[in-house]
């Protein structure tokens, strides 16, 4: 496929794109709860319809589609092998090859305890870095990083499409989809590995990398854990609740910005947050009733902590229906845009009382915005129907 007829194929998507202004106005967050026939949930099934329709919006209008799982994720080769940490650690580096002709690349730096008892539970971060692998390592932790550009490059103000969207030109998907579909094919060779327990794999990333760690942990159910962090608009933070500073959905999308992070229309909701069919507690609950967590600083008023605070306060009625109360949680710490040892720490604190029964000793009630009250009015229904 030429990039002339990948161009071509957007082209013609373009024809069709619904104007902003022909949507509803809906001033508070969208209800979880109701089918946008008007039909309420009521079951177990109803939720499970619902929440195929959230996928689906959220898909179509901010993200793009994703191809499905290729089937054929390998170690192509590895390029290097070395005991690290006082030999505690070994750190594998290789190249794992994936889709059409196996001709899609990503480089995975692998992190294995060495002197615990495998298999291991395991955390995958979109991106590199190894400054947190030892911490991970040393609570008996895999710790898997990738290259995530490979797979699609991180742009300002232009786009170049990358591998994966040459290689599946018939998806709209942009590149926080193309990055949350590279860590699910690192999922997909975690699970292949026996020193790994591939139904105990958190995701996380930060900022960019925090806003695809929670969509590949949306759209994704073998992600056990959910983690994004710093993710602010795009992530975990709210579009309609936004605090002093807090980036827009007209600053991302901006053509001299990050456009290329969204579906190619997005940006048409600029300054029209209200007409958007959703909001980013509807990510949230695509996660239920798994733990989902999103680590974020007080200080960091670009990532939006007042709306991250309303997300995690909406999505709360639906992880109570599920009878998942506990598992949406919150954590504020002092500090600005970046993912901290506290960050990793509060991430474990989670894992470990999810994957190994203990408790959690990490403070989970420092809010930016203590006082705040819900601007909604919908509830969870009163009491859960049998499934019919």
């Amino acid at each position: 496929m030429t990039l002339a007829v990948f161009l071509l194929s957007f082209v013609q998507a373009q024809s069709e794109v619904r104007p902003a202004d022909s949507f509803p106005v809906v001033e508070e967050l969208p209800d979880p709860f109701l089918f946008q026939d008007g039909r309420r949930v009521r079951t177990l099934a109803d939720w499970r319809q619902r929440r195929e329709e959230m996928r689906g919006l959220v898909l179509r209008y901010q993200y793009g589609h994703v191809p499905p799982a290729p089937g054929n994720v390998r170690m192509a080769e590895e390029l290097g092998s070395e005991l690290r940490y006082d030999g505690d650690v070994l750190h594998k580096t290789m190249r794992l090859t994936m889709g059409p002709e196996n001709k899609l690349v990503t480089t995975l730096h692998l992190y294995v305890p060495q002197n615990g008892t495998a298999p291991y539970p395991a955390v995958v971060r979109i991106g590199l870095g190894d400054q947190s692998a030892r911490a991970l390592t040393r609570r008996g932790y895999v710790f898997a990083c990738f290259e995530h550009r490979e797979l699609d490059p991180d742009t300002e103000g232009y786009d170049v499409p990358g591998p994966a969207q040459m290689a599946y030109p018939e998806y709209d998907w942009a590149s926080l989809a193309v990055w949350a579909w590279g860590a699910s094919r690192v999922l997909d060779y975690l699970a292949t590995r026996p020193d790994v327990n591939g139904e105990q794999v958190v995701i996380t990333g930060h900022s960019r990398t925090g806003k695809a760690a929670l969509l590949a942990g949306a759209l994704d159910e073998r992600f056990a854990v959910v983690v994004p962090n710093g993710s602010g608009c795009g992530g975990a933070g709210c579009y309609r609740i936004a605090g002093k500073r807090a980036e827009t959905l007209t600053a991302i999308t901006h053509p001299k910005r990050w456009r290329s992070w969204f579906h190619k229309d997005f940006g048409r909701f600029g300054d029209q947050e209200a007409r958007l069919p959703f909001d980013q507690h509807f990510m949230r609950t695509l996660v239920a009733p798994r733990p989902v967590l999103s680590t974020d600083g007080l200080d960091d008023r670009w990532a939006n902590p007042l709306g991250t605070q309303a997300v995690w306060m909406a999505a709360q009625p639906v992880f109570d229906f599920l009878g998942a109360g506990r598992n949406n949680r919150c954590h504020f710490r002092p500090g600005g845009h970046d993912q901290l040892p506290e960050d990793f720490e509060v991430l474990l604190d989670v894992a470990d009382h999810h994957f190994r029964g203990k408790a959690i000793s990490s403070d989970f009630s420092v809010l930016p915005e203590p006082n705040f009250q819900p601007t909604w009015s919908w509830e969870a229904p009163a009491h859960l129907a049998p499934s019919i």
